[in-house]
């Protein structure tokens, strides 16, 4: 199994802060395979994670990488990509 990374853009105005970084790590969560997320050139962290995922302090137009493997791993980065780079701070 080859591993498959994806770097995204934050898309969020208020960075990856606890309402976009729950909805991340649901659905993390429900993808069923372990994915890891960070920061430039920083440690990796879990990815289903809440509190990993806020520890990045990632703010809108950042860089984070996402990592994994498995059968749908790029189904899977397609789907968070999408998460991370929607604004989820929009009224």
């Amino acid at each position: 199994m080859t591993e498959v990374s994806r770097t995204i853009r934050v898309g969020s105005s208020n960075g990856l802060h606890a309402r976009p970084a729950k909805l991340f790590a649901q659905a993390v969560k429900d993808a069923g395979i372990p994915v890891t997320i960070s920061k430039g050139s920083g440690t990796p962290v879990n990815a289903a994670s809440i509190l990993g995922v806020i520890s990045l302090g990632a703010e809108k137009g950042d860089y984070v990488t996402l990592t994994t493997d498995g059968d749908q791993a790029v189904e899977i980065l397609d789907r968070l990509a999408e998460l991370l780079t929607t604004d989820h701070d929009e009224a």
